[in-house]
């Protein structure tokens, strides 16, 4: 076996066991399920979810909104490039000419966040007794936190549990696309170097992006079978995007795959901001009680993954 295929092998198994072990944690562990907890261990795990929040925030805007960016805007400008390569006979006019001024990048990751929006508004009009959960769902919020009432608070209602739970589902999809590309990624290296580099890039910010995502299939209400097999599903994502890195490695990608990846990516990062920004962040932020402490909380997940961006 060749050092390089056996350091992929390595990291394809690294990433498996790491996105599993941290993504079951939340699940198997009820004192991770905030529905249950009352007085110090709510706080703590309500500051917890807005660590994680944070997390999803900066694996949002600094990962997979940045590159999709990167990755729609050189794939078209390559695209353009290829497409007059064989109508105009100067090279040196043809390279002045592929600068994309129109944001087409922008415009996709806006498609995928308009996207999740329609599906749930056509789910919320076809099924609307799914929403009559969210005054329970309030109350028991506010209960928990004895005189403050959650339908005064000025961020409103917290999402519906119909609503939390689909875009829980949403949320998986998304970093299911991601985590292929990332795997792509790693398997398409050609040097040892470059593999471990890359690989410990997406190790450092997976593990806590997966235990985020386990707790919130806890918070949302998801039962311990379908988050177990959910997070298996999101498990196997970068092994067979590293797997299909590795048999396609030295072959001339075509460049209308390769465009196809990108807008596909740009559209997954597209409904990662929009479950950030209208499920996760309201959820973290509708309690009134230690605003500092959970902005702190936040500004700590952002930061660790604008950190780790540094070399992804």
């Amino acid at each position: 076996m060749e050092p390089l295929v056996g350091v992929k092998i390595g990291c394809l198994l690294a990433l498996l066991a790491l996105t599993l072990f941290c993504g079951i944690i939340p699940i198997c562990f009820k004192w991770f399920r905030i529905h249950a907890a009352t007085g110090k261990h709510r706080r703590v795990l309500s500051l917890l979810g807005c660590v994680s929040a944070g997390v999803f925030l900066g694996a949002g805007l600094m990962h997979m909104t940045a590159e999709a960016l990167e990755g729609i805007d050189s794939e078209i400008q390559n695209y353009i490039l290829q497409n007059r390569t064989g109508k105009e006979a100067n090279s040196s006019d043809i390279t002045d000419s592929t600068d994309v001024d129109y944001p087409f990048g922008e415009l996709i990751i806006s498609l995928g966040f308009f996207l999740v929006f329609l599906l749930e508004s056509l789910a919320l009009q076809w099924c609307p007794s799914g929403t009559r959960g969210s005054k329970t769902h309030e109350e028991e919020w506010g209960g928990a936190h004895d005189a403050h009432s959650l339908s005064l608070h000025s961020h409103g209602h917290l999402p519906s549990p119909s609503q939390g739970s689909f875009r829980a589902l949403v949320l998986l999809l998304s970093l299911s696309f991601h985590s292929v590309f990332e795997g792509l990624a790693v398997g398409l290296q050609s040097s040892v170097p470059a593999v471990l580099q890359l690989c410990l890039a997406v190790l450092a910010h997976k593990g806590l992006v997966v235990f985020g995502v386990g707790l919130r299939l806890v918070q949302t209400g998801t039962g311990p079978r379908w988050a177990l097999i959910s997070i298996l599903a999101l498990a196997l994502m970068s092994p067979l995007g590293l797997a299909v890195g590795m048999a396609v490695v030295g072959g001339d990608p075509e460049g209308g795959r390769a465009l196809a990846q990108a807008v596909l990516e740009g559209v997954a990062a597209g409904t990662f901001l929009y479950v950030t920004f209208l499920e996760i962040l309201p959820r973290e932020l509708a309690a009134p009680e230690s605003p500092l402490a959970k902005w702190a909380c936040v500004a700590a997940g952002f930061t660790f993954m604008a950190i780790i961006a540094i070399w992804a």
